[in-house]
Order: structure tokens, then C-alpha cells, then sequence
């Protein structure tokens, strides 16, 4: 090769190197998104974003900035999204920016957040419950705005290590209670808002913060007000109870300390009066020229008003009426002015005394008398669903049949349980049963939504739900899945005994499950527990061992034997299950331990064997006192004696305080840093 050709060359093999290179965003974070699209019912004005796979690194997804492979940035912001926010946000180890306010989300403020953010904004949206456990690991957070939601609940001690949190708003909620004393570790707050609440007590761990500003306004905070308060330079304390007796040492009467906003408002009501007087005299001496002048001075006095007031609340977002959908009929001067500026009124208490059974009762109702009739399906229909119950769309195996992944002819997917043999009990015949299952409505139970009734076809047809069950989040870990974190573990737990519940004590008569075991609770897209096999105790009449080894409680040596209180046995075991992360049988362990029951239950009381039996994929990441509620209910649930078992209403009232430990509300995961995600959709785990 002569010198004249070897530039050449040179520049053709440098040329792959000079390529532009897209990298692929990683997975985590794929998944992640995917999910969360789902989850927002996969909304049109997300462009670029898929409900699986894609690229949003290299694609260029609405909202989304990356670092390399890696998303750094949520910003979707006053978009009108609905729906809720998923549960694997906690992958997105990389995510510092999460900004979803403005919208229409709902549900509970979502247990999996990305733990390494420093800017989190959910403000202006419909969350409830209250704020998940999750925060407290988050000791990068800087900014965290939960304003003008629905949140309720007493504040716990979130915020021991949020060392570097500058503002926290929480104003215009429901939060009610004192504040915990961890709000006095937020060294660096600078902003502190939590007007129109229900916040109650002393705000004296207040005291030694280095606030700039602080609003506790409409209240009902009681006692004095701190000495070094009363140098924040917006300051707004009225409307609270203040004590008028003589002040402590260290200590002021709110009577002599006044707010901003109080100061604000006597300034504008002394240049309405003073305007007042002037306009009647200009109008004894020039009617005519003072029309024009009252016009122009009534518009600058209108901007000026609001442009104070958008000064003054410069740290609170404005969210619109329309927005948040108020229905109030009440008419106070505060929301009069509110309205004037198209802020949302302050919430009322949506608290009302209505019992978990009450709720079941309202919700079963509503669902008797709006839900579509069964579907009946043809076996052609099934066949070609299934494809003719192929085993590529297997999703599980139980004692009386085989379930199946069906992709109907709409596109929907469902799960069909295709019943082998009918060992019916007396006068029971399939239709029976149908009719029955029909009857039973419950939101965390399987919904049944059609049947098949044909020789040699017998089938139900029930929901799908695209995590599969408990026992394949549990047990069947793999390259896909991470270990549910301890609020979900509670919130599945509480969704669990609240159908059992249901079927125990609002149903009439009883319905005796058989069948409670982590295989038999599916978990839906946002990891909502939904128990099945309902109404199919008749087909288990012939055997002892439809649970399996390690459920079935000691009474239970013949079919006979089962009672309500054998089910609260099978309950607790699947709760030892959630705490332990271990099989209610495992030959593969020590033989001590090979019986979990046994194992596990002469050291639920013991607190430091306790902790040693917690899952290890926690990683220690729990609340010591829910966990130690959690295994005195498992104590209960698994004695020997079945008198000596709580009903499941008990149950469900302790797991609810459980869940107020964590400062979660009712219904949906909890957070961890450690979080869980969606498998595959061959490995969904019906049994």
C-alpha cells in the first residue's frame, strides 16, 4: 500500500469510532416508567412514552431528562393526569427532580418514591392518606410540597434525618394531631407551611428552627408562641386557639404578636375606609369626575391586593377551583377571598365515623346494583382465547384445575379457571355455584365476570391481575423482582383480612374460605390484594389438604372440621409469611425450622428474636413498633385452640393501627427504599 492510501484507511477505521452512540436507558428505570404509565391509564399527552419497553433516554419521552443512561428528571406538571403513580418509583435510584403537581392524581401519595431525590412536588393534586414511611429515608430531600391535597392523619416521627429538607409544605390538607418531635431536627428549614389544617398542641418544638417563614394559620394549636418565633419576618399564626393567660418564660401571648397576614389585612381594610370617605366627599363636590377616578382606582386597588397576596404565598402553589373540584356550600370571608384568587378553599373534614363493615356494606351495595351481568363464553370462545388451553398461556395449577391466561376478542385480558373435576357435595351442581361466587362483592376480592357452562367445558372467568400472587412475589423471586417493601406488606395484609372479613361477617350466611394461602392472593397492577377462590369451599368437601402443608390449622383433620376460625388460622400463617419472607413448609431447612408455624411462634414476643426473624431483603427498613403489632396479630390468628382466635373484624382493626403507625391510610403499598417490581407475564403465579 503506497503512503497516498494510508490517510484513507485511517479515516475509515476511526469512522464506527466517530459515530454518534444512543445508549439505552436502564431497565430499572424502563420498568419503572412503564409502570407508572399504566398507571396514569397511559394518558395521549405523555408523548413518546410506552406502556412497555421503549427507550426514554434515547426516544426523547415527554417530561423525562436523563444523565447518560440514566433518569435524572420527572417534570410533568400541570398536565391533567389522572389515576395514580405505580409502585416501582423507588428503582429510580438516579431520579434527584420529581415533580407531578397540578394534576388529578389520587389514591394514596405514593409509597415508592425515588429514594434519592432532593426536590419532590405533589402539591395541588387529590392524594389521601398520609405520608408514607419512605420519607424518612430520604436524607438527601431539600424540597418536599404535599400542599392542596386531601392528606389526613397525625404526622409520625418522619423527620429525624431530612437534615438538609429547607421547605416542607403540607398546608391545606386534613393533618390533625401535635407535631412529632421530629420536626425539631430540620436544621436547615428555612420555609415552614402548614396552614389550614387540623393541627393541634404546642408548636414548641418549633422553637430552636431557623425558619424565615412559617405559617400555622386556621389551626387549632393551642399555648404560646416561642420568643425566637417572633423574629421570622413572615410570620402568620391566627386563627388557633392561643392561650390568653399570662405567657411562660421564653414565651409570648399571640395576642402580642402580629402576623403578616393580620397586618396585611388592617392595612387593606384602613385604604378601604379611607377610600370610602375620599369617594363620598368627591362625590358631594365632582360626581362626574370621580366615576372615572373610583374605576381607576377600585382596578389598581384590586392588582394590588392580589399581587400582595401572591407575594405573601410565594412558596405555596395556586392551584385552580376547577382543579380541585370544592363543593362547598359554606361562604366565609377567607374562602370569599380565596375564590376572588382562584386558590381552592381550605378542605373540609371528610372524617366520618363509619366502621370498616360499613364501608364493606356501602361498597358492596354499590357494586350489586351497578355491575354488568355475568358473560356467558362459549368453549369455542375459551379455546381460541387460551389458545384451546395451551400451555404457554398456563398461569397456574390448583387441586381443582388449571387457570389460564384469555385474550378475548375485544382484547381483554382475563383468567380462566378451568375446573378439571366436579366433586360437588350433596345437591350442589356448577350452576349453583356461579350463582353463588356471583353473589360475593368485595374490592379486594377476584371479581368473577363471566363462566362457561358447556359439557366437558366448565369454566370461571375472573379478572386478570398482571402481578400474579403473593407466593410469587414471596418465593419465586428473580432477576425481575425485588422484595416488597413493609408498608406493602402491611397494606396486603390489611387488604387480605378486610375480604375475609367480608365473607365472615357481612355475607349472610358465612362463607367459610378453605383456601387462604399467599397462592390465592393476587396482587393487581398496583399491587392491590385481591383474594380468590371464593365461593369454591364446596369443591374441597373430599380432602384435608387442598391448602397445602403448613396452612391448614390443627383442628382441620377432616373437611368437616374447618370453621371461621380455621380461616383466621390460614391468615395468620400467610401474614407470618409477609413478615418472614419464608414458606409456611420448607424441607430444605433445618428440621426445626421446617414447620414456620413452629418455628416463628414462640418468639413473636420476644423483641430481639423478632427482629431476627424479619425478611432479610427488608434490610432492617420497617417500623419497630407496626412490626411488633404485626406479629402480636399473628400471635393471635395462629393459636392452637380455635376459640382462643380473634374474629377477622378484630384483626382488621389492629392492622389499621398497624398501618397509622406508618402513616399510611387504608389501601396500597408502602415504600422502602428497597422496592419491588412488576415480573415477567409468564410468571404471574396462579394457583
Amino acid at each position: 500500500m503506497d503512503l497516498y492510501h494510508i490517510p484513507l484507511v485511517i479515516l475509515l477505521l476511526t469512522l464506527p469510532l466517530a459515530k454518534p452512540v444512543r445508549g439505552e436507558t436502564d431497565p430499572p428505570d424502563v420498568s419503572a416508567l412503564n409502570v407508572m404509565f399504566r398507571s396514569l391509564n397511559s394518558p395521549s399527552q405523555l408523548n413518546g412514552w410506552k406502556s412497555s419497553g421503549g427507550d426514554p433516554c434515547g426516544d426523547d419521552w415527554k417530561g423525562i431528562t436523563c444523565s447518560g443512561s440514566s433518569v435524572t428528571r420527572i417534570e410533568l406538571s400541570g398536565l391533567g393526569l389522572s389515576g395514580t403513580l405505580g409502585y416501582q418509583l423507588s428503582s429510580m435510584t438516579s431520579v434527584t427532580y420529581f415533580d407531578m403537581s397540578k394534576n388529578n392524581l389520587n389514591g394514596d401519595v405514593p409509597y415508592q418514591l425515588p429514594p434519592n431525590a432532593d426536590h419532590i412536588d405533589l402539591g395541588g393534586n387529590t392524594f389521601s392518606g398520609g405520608i408514607p414511611f419512605s420519607i424518612s429515608q430520604m436524607s438527601d430531600l431539600t424540597y418536599l410540597n404535599l400542599a392542596h391535597n386531601q392528606l389526613h392523619g397525625q404526622l409520625t416521627d418522619t423527620f429525624g434525618s431530612l437534615h438538609r429538607l429547607s421547605l416542607l409544605d403540607l398546608s391545606y390538607n386534613q393533618f390533625s394531631g401535635n407535631l412529632p418531635q421530629s420536626c425539631g431536627s430540620l436544621s436547615d428549614l428555612k420555609n415552614l407551611l402548614l396552614q389550614n389544617n387540623q393541627f393541634s398542641g404546642s408548636i414548641g418544638v418549633l422553637a430552636h428552627l431557623s425558619l424565615e417563614e412559617l405559617n400555622i394559620q386556621n389551626n387549632q394549636f393551642t399555648g404560646w408562641i416561642p420568643n425566637k418565633l417572633k423574629s421570622i419576618h413572615n410570620l402568620k399564626i391566627d386563627g388557633n386557639s392561643w392561650s390568653s393567660s399570662p405567657a411562660p418564660s421564653g414565651m409570648s401571648k399571640a395576642g402580642d404578636i402580629s402576623s403578616s397576614t393580620a397586618d396585611d389585612g388592617n392595612q387593606n381594610s384602613g385604604m378601604k375606609a379611607a377610600a370610602i370617605v375620599v369617594t363620598v366627599i368627591a362625590v358631594l363636590v365632582l360626581a362626574l369626575l370621580l366615576m372615572a377616578l373610583v374605576k381607576r382606582r377600585s382596578s389598581a386597588s384590586s392588582h394590588y391586593i392580589v399581587d400582595q397576596y401572591s407575594q405573601n404565598r410565594s412558596s405555596t402553589p395556586l392551584v385552580d377551583n376547577e382543579l380541585k373540584g370544592s363543593s362547598s356550600s359554606s361562604i366565609d370571608l377567607k374562602s370569599t377571598e380565596e375564590a376572588s384568587l382562584g386558590l381552592a378553599p381550605a378542605p373540609t373534614d371528610a372524617h366520618k365515623s363509619v366502621s370498616d363493615n360499613e364501608f364493606a356494606n356501602k361498597f358492596h351495595s354499590r357494586r350489586s346494583t351497578d355491575r354488568p351481568p355475568l358473560t356467558i363464553y362459549s368453549s369455542s370462545d375459551l379455546q381460541a382465547a387460551t389458545r384451546f388451553f395451551n400451555s404457554s398461556s398456563l398461569l397456574g395449577e390448583g387441586s381443582i384445575g388449571r387457570v389460564y391466561k384469555a385474550t378475548v376478542s375485544d382484547g381483554k385480558v382475563l383468567a380462566v379457571k378451568k375446573i378439571e373435576t366436579l366433586n360437588l357435595a350433596g345437591t350442589y351442581d356448577f350452576m349453583e355455584i356461579v350463582s353463588d361466587i356471583s353473589k360475593l362483592h368485595h374490592p379486594n376480592m377476584s371479581e368473577l365476570l363471566g363462566y362457561c357452562s358447556e359439557s366437558g367445558c366448565k369454566c370461571l372467568v375472573y379478572e386478570y391481575q398482571w402481578n400474579g400472587s403473593l407466593h410469587g412475589f414471596l418465593h419465586l423471586s428473580d432477576e425481575y423482582s425485588k422484595p416488597l417493601t413493609w408498608d406493602t406488606r402491611v397494606r396486603i395484609a390489611l387488604g387480605t383480612a378486610r375480604a375475609v372479613e367480608y365473607l365472615h361477617e357481612v355475607c349472610s350466611p358465612s362463607v367459610i374460605h378453605k383456601n387462604i394461602k399467599s397462592a390465592n392472593i393476587l396482587l393487581d397492577a398496583e399491587l392491590n390484594p385481591r383474594l380468590s377462590d371464593s365461593g369454591l369451599s364446596v369443591f374441597f368437601e373430599d380432602t384435608s389438604e387442598n391448602l397445602g402443608p403448613g396452612y391448614n390449622a390443627p383442628e382441620c383433620t377432616k373437611p368437616s372440621a374447618y370453621t371461621l376460625k380455621s380461616d383466621v388460622y390460614s391468615f395468620g400463617v400467610v401474614m407470618l409469611e409477609l413478615l418472614t419472607g419464608r414458606k409456611p413448609f420448607d424441607s430444605s431447612k433445618p428440621r426445626i425450622e421446617q414447620s414456620l408455624v413452629r418455628w416463628a411462634a414462640p418468639q413473636l414476643h420476644d423483641i430481639d428474636a423478632l427482629a431476627g426473624m424479619v425478611d432479610p431483603a427488608l434490610r432492617g427498613l420497617y417500623p419497630p413498633k407496626s412490626l411488633s403489632r404485626f406479629a402480636d396479630v399473628i400471635a393471635l390468628c395462629i393459636q392452637s385452640e380455635p376459640a382462643f382466635r380473634p374474629a377477622m373484624s378484630e384483626v382488621v382493626q389492629v392492622l389499621v393501627r398497624c398501618i397509622q403507625r406508618t402513616s399510611i391510610n387504608k389501601r396500597m403499598g408502602g415504600d422502602l427504599t428497597n422496592s419491588h417490581s412488576t415480573r415477567s407475564e409468564d410468571s404471574d403465579g396462579y394457583y
